[in-house]
């Protein structure tokens, strides 16, 4: 089941970490970051937290975030090395910065404001899962 206040809290986190995004970028860019770029920045974080408060994947909260973050920074990452910005601020910074932003959002989504996703848990397990033991605060 959708949560709105998990989607808000998600999409709005995702927004603010597009704009700090922004700024990074602006440190390791060689000249002036078109406006078309800093859309392209705010945008894709923004649609990363959109993506995890909509998201009901069955896995643990951490896991989630880590996994989106991969997924929705890719392009970024490809994108830096086809314009020649090199491996590290082209390709890994987009990756590991999705990889931070993805497990903060996530983070600050589910144990922060507890807005966790339906069924899912906050350990290592889904224990709505048949045969599954353990794995959530609280249970054995």
């Amino acid at each position: 089941m959708l949560s709105a206040k998990r989607l808000l809290i998600a999409t709005i986190l995702g927004f603010l970490c597009g704009l700090l995004s922004w700024v990074g970028a602006r440190s390791v860019a060689p000249e002036a970051i078109p406006w078309s770029g800093v859309l392209a920045i705010v945008l894709s974080r923004t649609v990363l937290g959109f993506a995890i408060g909509l998201s009901a994947w069955r896995v643990a909260w951490w896991l989630h975030g880590l996994l989106l973050g991969l997924i929705f920074s890719l392009p970024a990452a490809f994108g830096g090395l086809w314009v020649g910005m090199g491996w590290y601020p082209g390709f890994v910074g987009p990756l590991v910065g999705g990889l931070i932003i993805g497990f903060l959002i996530e983070l600050i989504t589910s144990v922060g404001f507890k807005a966790r996703a339906a069924g899912r848990e906050l350990g290592l397990q889904d224990s709505s899962r048949a045969g599954a033991t353990g794995g959530g605060y609280g249970e054995p």
